[in-house]
């Protein structure tokens, strides 16, 4: 068990995307906001060069242990070295790099597993990069849940967006839209229902979670006239939850789920597809979104953005995103600790 004193570890990302920038800018924020102290899992040379870049005066401290971190931070940014292998270039990936991004991911998640930092906090990653560098893995998402298996099981990952109280959930996240009817079923809605409850209440101590449960189909199929997939696997599924105690309305037509009056009435929206889900919440709250998976025995948090390979440099990159997600792993971490 980590303690509270503990730092955040925040990974590398995809070092010619937006990453080190964001980094170097969310500490410098702790001059006039608070930042919780994190440990950066990355390359000293690749942040230095960053900085020069972008005007930036940061010190950066590359340390031998994590614990060594919370008390360096206020005055230097500290990393934990993982050495980036070719030639970095703001905006130009390179496939030489993708093991140090693979490496950087595995090392947070032994650190947390240790107890020497409380959460993860996940820059983002260029998933072209790593296929092509032979990840076997869809996403983020699905490598984490694979680092955290343990005795042969692999826990079951939920992939949250939040942003204050806006919260949204996608029952099937990165497929094909083609083979979404495929892979619903009752058994993965449920599945759903009942990890987002009960992290809702270990993470974001809500007591009797509120959750709404879009359709799949335009208007949640007008009772089976524009699909049967209400009726045959999202009602059943809800219903069951309900039988299980769990608060759960729907299948509620997906067009009128984010409207203002309709947010109010839930504490998370669960949706059956990605862009079902992230459509609305990136309209409604792009810059301040926060990428959580739920279901892992770790807290883990990212911004909501992707590489932005394209601003990579320039100094246009926001920390907003970075620096939520940084407060939320916190705040999550500290509530796990007293949940009882």
């Amino acid at each position: 068990m980590a303690r509270a004193e503990t730092p955040l570890a925040l990974t590398l990302g995809d070092p010619a995307g937006v990453g080190p920038d964001i980094t170097l800018f969310a500490w410098l924020a702790r001059a006039h906001e608070p930042i919780p102290p994190f440990v950066l899992l990355g390359d000293t040379t690749v942040l230095a060069a960053r900085a020069e870049v972008l005007g930036l005066k940061v010190p950066i401290a590359a340390i031998a242990e994590a614990e060594t971190a919370e008390a360096r931070f206020a005055e230097e940014l500290p990393v934990l070295p993982i050495t980036v292998a070719g030639e970095v270039i703001p905006g130009r990936p390179n496939i030489a790099a993708a093991p140090a991004v693979q490496q950087s991911i595995e090392r947070a998640v032994r650190l947390v597993q240790g107890g020497e930092a409380r959460a993860i906090v996940t820059n983002s990653i260029s998933k072209a990069m790593l296929y092509r560098g032979g990840f076997a893995f869809p996403g983020h998402t699905e490598y984490l849940a694979a680092l955290a298996a343990k005795d042969g099981e692999t826990p079951h990952p939920v992939m949250m967006l939040a942003a204050g109280s806006l919260r949204v959930v996608p029952v099937t996240i990165h497929i094909p839209l083609h083979e979404v009817v495929r892979a619903l079923s009752k058994d993965l809605i449920l599945t759903t229902i009942e990890i987002t409850a009960n992290d809702l209440r270990r993470y974001f101590g809500i007591a009797q979670p509120r959750l709404a449960v879009s359709g799949l189909n335009p208007h949640a199929g007008e009772e089976g006239g524009l699909g049967r997939e209400e009726i045959d696997i999202i009602t059943p599924a809800i219903e069951t939850a309900r039988a299980r105690g769990f608060d759960v309305t729907g299948p509620h037509p997906a067009d009128t789920l984010f409207h203002a009056a309709a947010r109010a009435t839930y504490d998370t929206a669960i949706c059956m597809y990605h862009d079902q889900a992230l459509i609305p919440f990136k309209t409604l709250a792009f810059d301040e979104g926060v990428n959580i998976t739920l279901g892992l025995p770790f807290v883990r948090t990212s911004p909501d953005h992707g590489t932005a390979f394209g601003i990579a440099g320039t100094g246009r990159a926001s920390p907003r995103s970075l620096i939520e997600a940084l407060r939320l792993a916190d705040a999550m971490s500290r509530a796990a600790e007293s949940h009882t």
